[in-house]
């Protein structure tokens, strides 16, 4: 009698779990190619299959958003040194004056990059808060219709990662800028052997990207 109960315990889980799982809605199997790039700057595949099927258990859910607001939380680091660097560059002169960083151009740049910091900041905050707060049955209604709320969906984890970005570049191009105006010849050798270690090092990790993308999109168009 024991036995025949719990095997009707366990059919009604299992039927109740099948019937959880749904299949990907066709409206997100037809993405554009803009949705397919921000898909996989967001979450590291070009479509929204694996994404999907994470929404189906709590375990998994968990799993997903831990991994993003630890990104988010490496993020707002990131933002806080950029934002303290920032900082001291716009409101204090050069100490050195091999080295000016307070002329025009590289004035403007630094000042940019202050800006684009506090915007990834708050752009950070927001969007830790709301994956904190994230429910994965709410987070698949939001995901069912497709078009643009797949576009916002997949804006709001991109966005604090492009300004970060947008201000690290805005900040290392003061500085270049500043080192190739400078008077003295090992302040500008200085400034060349960085530029050069910085053009590679970007180089490298943009040829990674296009590769694990063009993997990632074979594999799942050979999947489909």
């Amino acid at each position: 009698m024991t036995s025949i109960y719990s095997t009707e315990l366990y059919v009604t889980a299992e039927t109740r779990r099948l019937a959880e799982e749904q299949p990907l809605p066709v409206a997100l199997r037809r993405m554009s190619l803009l949705t397919r790039v921000l898909c996989f700057l967001a979450l590291g595949r070009p479509d929204l299959d694996d994404h999907w099927k994470s929404l189906q258990s709590e375990q998994a859910f968990e799993t997903v958003r831990s991994r993003l607001c630890s990104i988010l939380t490496s993020t707002i680091t990131t933002t806080s040194i950029l934002l303290a660097t920032s900082v001291v560059f716009v409101s204090t002169g050069s100490p050195v004056p091999y080295f000016d960083y307070t002329l025009p151009a590289p004035h403007c740049l630094l000042f940019l990059s202050l800006m684009l910091a506090v915007i990834a900041m708050l752009t950070s905050g927001s969007s830790m808060i709301r994956w904190l707060h994230a429910d994965r049955h709410w987070t698949q209604e939001l995901l069912k219709p497709g078009g643009y709320f797949v576009l916002f969906y997949l804006l709001s984890i991109v966005i604090p990662m492009f300004f970060v970005a947008c201000s690290l570049h805005c900040l290392i191009f003061a500085i270049l800028i500043a080192g190739f105006s400078s008077q003295s010849m090992i302040c500008r050798v200085t400034t060349a052997l960085w530029m050069v270690t910085y053009v590679i090092n970007i180089g490298t990790i943009l040829m990674e990207t296009m590769w694990k993308y063009a993997t990632s999109f074979n594999h799942a168009r050979y999947r489909q």
